[in-house]
């Protein structure tokens, strides 16, 4: 294995109309990568056309799973594959290409150059930069990131972003199988992590595109979740809960 080698950690769920898409704008990029799809029992053949392609086996590997198991599992079951094969940095994307690939080598090499462990690709860094979505969820999306602030107190603004890359070492400090997250409060759960380990956490800015095709998976349960889970680890966190969260 490539020592500066690179995986992206990519879920999915019935994404068959923009899994095409993606692998040809990733690959692209002629980066040393590798693409680690995990998918929940797809039904409209996203699997299915992932070992098609003739990447497969090559720089496209699949985790089939036997139904919806959650988004923070199935990116801690692309992680634990990864560092198990001595990749170097690990992106986690999501699969609808609302995450433009296009970033990938910029988030990179600000994480090379700063010497930090996680790089943010951020949505509200330099304002807001989102495209298409409602007036709603955008204020309900900003004002989330506001109050995991003033509960958590992390130096991160965009804490729910789902586009981020870590360096192996940071990642490997994580003890994965304890991540109490499974749904999108997994991503303000690994950069609190993080953040209790003096970790360098750095934001890098992007604009986020809303979805084009197949459906959103977000849900007023995710949701729910997020808001009391983001108490809950607080509570860890001051009851020196130290068996969960490091």
């Amino acid at each position: 294995m490539e020592k500066e080698k690179i995986l992206i950690v990519i879920p999915t769920l019935n994404e068959r109309e923009n899994i095409p898409r993606l692998i040809k704008s990733v690959l692209a990029l002629g980066l040393d990568l590798d693409i680690m799809f995990i998918d929940d029992n797809s039904t409209d053949g996203t699997a299915e056309f992932i070992k098609s392609c003739p990447e497969y086996g090559k720089q496209l590997f699949l985790i089939e799973r036997p139904g919806k198991l959650g988004l923070g599992t199935a990116y801690v079951d692309g992680f634990l594959w990864g560092l198990a094969k001595e990749y170097k940095y690990f992106f986690e994307m999501d699969g609808d290409m609302s995450h433009s690939p296009e970033y990938v080598p910029g988030m990179l090499q600000y994480l090379k150059r700063s010497n930090a462990g996680c790089v943010v690709g951020s949505r509200y860094v330099n304002g807001v930069s989102v495209i298409n979505w409602p007036l709603l969820r955008l204020i309900i999306s900003y004002f989330a990131n506001v109050y995991v602030k003033l509960i958590l107190n992390m130096p991160v603004i965009d804490s729910t972003s789902g586009f981020v890359v870590y360096d192996r070492d940071a990642l490997s400090s994580i003890p994965l199988q304890r991540v109490l997250s499974n749904g999108y409060s997994f991503q303000i759960e690994m950069k609190f992590r993080l953040y209790k380990k003096h970790t360098r956490i750095i934001e890098f800015p992007i604009i986020f595109y809303e979805r084009v095709s197949g459906r959103s998976k977000l849900s007023k349960k995710v949701t729910l979740e997020a808001f009391f889970k983001v108490v809950f680890i607080k509570l860890l966190s001051l009851l020196s809960l130290t068996w969960n969260l490091k």
